[in-house]
């Protein structure tokens, strides 16, 4: 009986309503919103191209940057083209199912990016403390694994969430105060007990997050002495400039997110509905817009790459540097 009234309370669609307060600069706030998007997809999709053609950048830190632009154009195109729709056309319904599939691919693919970013920390680490035998340890094999982990990772994780929310009744209507479904925006919709599905949303942040900051934590920690004792200012130089474009992408990634998590349990009232949903689409568009723009300045094989296809050279295939 139970289940049938739960079906009976689950609504055929919702209904996103954007911004809340800011309706009528819904047209103004699409022109950031789609020219990161297109900067972001033309950057990913670019560094893509160049570490599967280029032969100089077959490398273990070359394949986890890989990861990341996929992870971020996974991310980003999964709400921004939505989020488009309801600014400029006002299309704000999306069905019961889809608002499900979108959660779910949302979250696990910003789940791996988290981890996408921990293994890079980690690559830096083995690239520093132990170069001589960097290729024997990140093995293409190697790499494979560990990536598919962190993608298995996020999926089993975050699964759990699509059945939490779809057990739930709706009875408070089916309009969601934001761009995209999140999780818990979908579940303070129910009448019904959520209390699970908030404390399973802070023990997977917890899981994911955590444990990825704390090996990042440590590899940081680890390459800071390896580096400090380097008897050369040129080779401390040159191996904090290989972690430089690293730590933009951790920044760009973790202060949205720190911020959202923090302002939602300890803002209260001081910061408006709008203000946290900025800061959460802001949280899904500023690293894929600015990791391939970091990386493409900082990381001379890319920028390289970049130069020489930009100058019209009939020499496509780069030598190693």
């Amino acid at each position: 009986m139970s289940a049938q009234n739960n079906t009976d309370l689950t609504p055929a669609s919702f209904v996103l309503n954007g911004i809340p307060g800011l309706e009528d600069m819904h047209i103004w706030i699409s022109f950031p919103f789609c020219s990161m998007y297109a900067v972001a997809m033309m950057g990913n999709c670019g560094l893509l191209y160049l570490i599967f053609f280029e032969d100089s950048l077959h490398r273990p830190m070359y394949y986890f940057l890989a990861m990341l632009s996929l992870t971020d154009l996974v991310i980003c195109s999964s709400t921004i083209p939505k989020a488009l729709c309801i600014f400029w056309f006002h299309l704000k319904e999306i069905g019961f199912d889809d608002c499900l599939v979108q959660m779910f691919f949302t979250h696990t693919f910003m789940g791996m990016e988290s981890g996408v970013l921990m293994l890079m920390a980690l690559d830096r680490y083995v690239a520093i403390c132990y170069p001589l035998r960097y290729s024997t340890i990140l093995t293409n094999a190697i790499i494979a694994k560990i990536g598919f982990a962190t993608f298995l990772r996020g999926v089993l994780l975050i699964i759990p969430f699509t059945f939490l929310t779809k057990r739930l009744p709706y009875c408070r209507g089916n309009i969601i105060h934001h761009t995209y479904c999140d999780h818990m925006s979908v579940a303070k919709l129910s009448c019904g007990n959520v209390k699970v599905n908030a404390i399973y949303g802070l023990m997977v942040a917890l899981l994911i997050g955590g444990f990825d900051i704390l090996c990042i934590t440590v590899s940081y920690t680890m390459i800071l002495r390896t580096v400090v004792s380097l008897s050369s200012a040129d080779a401390r130089q040159k191996a904090f400039s290989t972690c430089t474009a690293h730590i933009c992408a951790i920044v760009f990634s973790y202060s949205p997110a720190f911020f959202s998590f923090f302002s939602h349990r300890f803002g209260g009232q001081t910061i408006p509905p709008s203000c946290h949903i900025i800061v959460a689409n802001i949280y899904l568009l500023l690293p894929p817009t600015m990791n391939p723009v970091v990386y493409g300045v900082k990381t001379k094989q890319i920028r390289d790459c970049v130069i020489r296809i930009l100058s019209g050279s009939k020499d496509f295939k780069a030598h190693s540097i």
